[in-house]
């Protein structure tokens, strides 16, 4: 518990959080990796230079002080950033290092408005939150080795690539020694380490299990991105250099965009690769399942589009589902009228693909009535906020 002087001194910031949080969570970055350049091999280097990764933080701390007096409040943000964490191997060694340059970048941007009480009372509220997150992610390391999985990296072999479009090549990953893998649930994702030729550090990035669980491998399908971006480093190597055989540091799955048990109608909504996910949840329906189901595949075209067979396939099998594709390249967009044919007041609606796609989606659910508890979505990099 904070003391209560804390408390107040948490929640008098909150202001000066909301103007200047990135500012301070930039400096805190930019100072960190100066001082500790090996955090560099965890932490995920296009979120940095987008900036992604500094506007999460900076969400996360301003949640903090808005909602210090209830932080249970904002304990699913905990949760996910824990599963991200884990997936990562987050240690609890890490959160001291990380209190310290917090601390002092917040002195650094505020200067002489930062004064001693609010130094310590920010100290006393991160120590607080850094053992919630220290317990949730305990918790989360035990299930998995409690599911027959491992605590951080464990190298697996690559037994298969297979193109799936111009874009998207799947990889599939087993035990060396044949062994089954921890199951995971639809829209899990796991986390692959690799060493990329000429890059001085270690690169994470995360990924779907892009296929419904099965015991003989975990499969994860990339884009591929201009090997000049930042987000292409990662995938030109896996589309160009990973060879079958080869061994690849993989996390055990984890994340919370999964699907949900239940007989409510379903409408899966993807836009580009955030269709990974959604066709994972799709596949691990029943054949014979209750659902009315509904899957709306937005794609630059069908040269660029991946698991439209896989999906039409599903599709045709279920006992009361539609597929629709559209192509922007064929002025096909996503309109509201659209989803009003396939969304209904108690429809369960999924949905994967670039900010901007999920945000327009989100607005048409909601001029829709649909109300937020019945709409479930992920977007890949750092917890952000979506604009409302």
């Amino acid at each position: 518990m904070l003391k209560q002087e804390t408390v107040q001194i948490i929640k008098a910031t909150v202001p000066v959080l909301e103007v200047h949080g990135v500012e301070i969570t930039k400096t805190f970055y930019k100072n960190l990796f100066e001082a500790h350049p090996e955090l560099l091999n965890i932490f995920n280097h296009t979120n940095q230079e987008k900036g992604r990764q500094q506007t999460a933080l900076a969400n996360t701390v301003y949640a903090a002080a808005v909602h210090i007096e209830n932080l249970e409040a904002i304990l699913p943000a905990v949760m996910l950033i824990s599963h991200k964490h884990r997936s990562l191997g987050i240690l609890p060694e890490h959160y001291p290092i990380v209190g310290e340059f917090l601390l002092k970048a917040i002195k650094e941007v505020l200067g002489d408005a930062a004064t001693d009480d609010i130094i310590n009372a920010w100290a006393e509220a991160y120590g607080v939150i850094a053992d919630v997150f220290i317990q949730v992610e305990e918790e989360l390391y035990q299930k998995a080795e409690n599911n027959g999985g491992w605590r951080m990296f464990k190298p697996l072999k690559v037994a298969k690539k297979e193109v799936e479009s111009e874009l998207v090549t799947s990889i599939y990953f087993v035990n060396e020694d044949g062994s089954p893998l921890p199951a995971y649930e639809p829209g899990q994702y796991i986390s692959i380490r690799v060493k990329v030729p000429g890059e001085e550090y270690l690169l994470n990035r995360q990924y779907t299990v892009s296929q419904a669980s099965a015991e003989d491998g975990y499969r994860i399908s990339v884009k591929r991105e201009s090997e000049h971006t930042p987000n292409g480093k990662v995938s030109t190597f896996l589309h160009d250099v990973l060879q079958v055989g080869d061994l690849v540091d993989v996390s055990v799955p984890a994340g919370l965009f999964v699907l949900h048990e239940s007989t409510a109608p379903i409408t899966f909504v993807s836009g580009g690769i955030g269709v990974t996910p959604l066709n994972s949840m799709l596949q691990s329906l029943k054949d014979n399942a209750e659902n009315e189901v509904h899957f709306i595949q937005c794609a630059r075209n069908e040269k660029v589009v991946a698991f439209s067979d896989d999906i039409q396939a599903k599709v045709n099998v279920l006992p009361n589902a539609s597929y629709t594709a559209l192509y922007s390249d064929d002025n096909q967009l996503l309109t509201k009228e659209i989803l009003a044919e396939q969304v209904t007041g108690d429809t369960d609606v999924y949905i994967c693909g670039p900010i901007g796609f999920m945000e327009a989606v989100i607005k048409h659910l909601h001029d829709l009535g649909v109300k937020d508890d019945k709409i479930h979505y992920e977007f890949f990099g750092p917890f952000m906020q979506l604009a409302n």
